[in-house]
């Protein structure tokens, strides 16, 4: 199937300091572009995948699983960590529990996780029927583009299939088993107004990790996607400062050359 417009993968190639970018199950890469944008401007490398059944329509993500969106983050890692002094990883919703999974498996590998409401848990009733409800029913409505600004738009899905959603559901509990594994610094940024993961999924994770580097920033004008929401600048700056903290000399000012110097200048 053709990709919708918009949700192309982003790829950039910067400096020695790369950050993996991991968007949201049913969503695509256009939730993450402006950052990834924002962080390329800085001269940083940058790598947004397109996660496997995502970008097309909703019954070609019914046919994939967690171990495809996975791999495909796993190996971009791997990419970036042969031509890269330091990677960091970041993820929206399911891409934070992406991200921290990435964490938890390549240890030193990844220099830190910055993660923006990430998602621990399928909540409600319908999350324990999936085992039997996904041979009964396709797909159930979408959770795309829960954003507070005006006329702005997630590209996603309009439906939810419940194959893949079994697979998320399987996907979180192996996740949550793993965060005592994480020991990055990490940076959790999150919406008090999220109609899609509440904050006992955010709670959850800080409790878990065992990172001691740990900072939590509120998102308040913003809901789930809050990449294209009212919070995107905070966003961009606090891990533009997280990188920059952990990595000095790392992000440049848009229009610096690798040198430090105005390109072409």
């Amino acid at each position: 199937m053709p990709l919708l417009t918009g949700a192309e993968p982003f790829r950039h190639e910067g400096g020695e300091t790369a950050v993996l970018l991991c968007h949201g199950f049913t969503g695509s890469p256009q939730s993450m572009r402006p950052w990834a944008e924002h962080l390329a401007e800085r001269g940083l490398t940058v790598s947004l995948p397109l996660l496997p059944g995502h970008g097309t329509r909703w019954e070609d993500l019914g046919v994939t699983g967690w171990q495809d969106w996975y791999a495909e983050v796993d190996r971009e890692l791997r990419l970036l960590r042969d031509r890269s002094a330091r990677v960091f990883v970041a993820g929206l919703s399911m891409g934070g529990a992406l991200a921290l999974r990435l964490a938890a498996r390549h240890g030193d590998a990844v220099s830190g996780v910055m993660v923006v409401n990430p998602a621990n848990k399928v909540h409600g009733v319908a999350a324990h029927a999936l085992p039997v409800l996904r041979h009964l029913v396709p797909a159930t409505k979408g959770i795309a583009s829960d954003i507070a600004k005006p006329v702005t738009r997630e590209l996603g899905y309009d439906k939810v299939p419940l194959h893949a959603a079994h697979s998320l559901r399987n996907f979180f509990r192996l996740v949550d088993g793993e965060l005592p594994q994480v020991t990055q610094p990490l940076l959790l940024m999150r919406s008090p107004q999220d109609h899609v993961v509440p904050p006992a999924d955010s709670a959850r994770i800080l409790s878990r990790v065992s990172s001691t580097d740990v900072s939590e920033v509120l998102l308040e004008q913003s809901y789930h996607v809050a990449t294209l929401d009212h919070d995107a600048e905070l966003i961009f700056r606090e891990s533009t400062a997280f990188i920059g903290r952990l990595a000095p000399g790392a992000v440049r000012e848009p229009g610096l050359g690798k040198e430090g110097t105005t390109a072409g200048g």
